[in-house]
């Protein structure tokens, strides 16, 4: 495995992470990484090898499936998730999800502030509807919604609802975005005003980004994560690995040799 040298800021520490399904089933298998603040981190490999299980744990998403078991340390800010509350976890990490999932019977208002709601935090009308158009303002749909606050999220395209997705993400202020193949189900022309917001949102927070699209990855990635079989093959600053790979499975990987 290759590790990036740069002396970064580390928001989020894995250090041998295992993760499994049954007693016989390893997903995930010893993998230890630091995430850089304001950066964005893409997870590559192909389908199976345990991407989104790795994103997933660190929200703790595990716990709503009780066979699943994790191990190892993942430090958010310092602090060891595992003796967090997991709503408070949930908070500093938020998750976007493959296909947009707008709650269907929520306004797009009412998506936005929806995560306030869950975990019980107050505000005044006024503050809310600050909060609802910059978050809005955030993903560039306020200009686009502002005159349709009260319909509801899923009246709006494929590309405007991952939008509010990563809208309502954002309203709980978290310190990072885990995103789970969030431009696969969208057309080239949503894909594309994805990547771009992705990259005026990590002047705000540290994004975690899991693509099969090595491309994506290439364009929009400061460092990039290549797992096979559960394990993390190489880890490096993303033009370093897709110009001059450390492993010979990672350049398979990249040249499109399998997976």
């Amino acid at each position: 495995m290759s590790e990036t040298n740069d002396k970064i800021d580390t928001v989020l520490r894995m250090r041998n992470v295992c993760i499994s399904y049954t007693r016989d089933k390893m997903a995930v298998n010893d993998v230890s990484a630091d995430i850089a603040r304001n950066r964005i981190t893409a997870i590559m490999g192909p389908s199976g090898c345990g991407k989104s299980t790795l994103l997933r744990a660190v929200n703790r998403m595990h716990e709503l499936y009780p066979d699943i078991t994790v191990k190892g340390d993942i430090l958010l800010n310092g602090k060891d998730i595992m003796k967090m509350n997991p709503m408070e976890v949930r908070r500093m990490a938020g998750m976007v999800f493959q296909r947009p999932n707008p709650f269907p019977t929520m306004s797009i208002y009412e998506n936005v502030v929806a995560g306030l709601k869950f975990n019980d935090i107050k505000q005044g009308r006024s503050e809310r509807d600050e909060l609802v158009e910059n978050c809005l303002r955030s993903v560039s749909l306020w200009d686009e919604v502002k005159d349709s606050l009260n319909k509801r999220g899923t009246f709006l395209s494929g590309g405007q609802q991952q939008r509010l997705c990563i809208a309502r993400a954002l309203a709980l202020k978290p310190d990072v975005l885990l995103m789970d193949e969030p431009t696969s189900a969208l057309d080239p022309v949503a894909t594309n005003r994805i990547e771009e917001l992705l990259l005026e949102l990590k002047q705000q927070l540290t994004i975690v980004i899991v693509t099969h699209n090595m491309s994506q990855a290439a364009r929009i990635s400061d460092y990039s994560m290549f797992m096979y079989l559960g394990e993390l093959v190489e880890f490096d600053n993303t033009e370093k690995m897709f110009t001059a790979p450390s492993d010979k499975r990672t350049e398979e990987y990249l040249n499109g040799r399998f997976g």
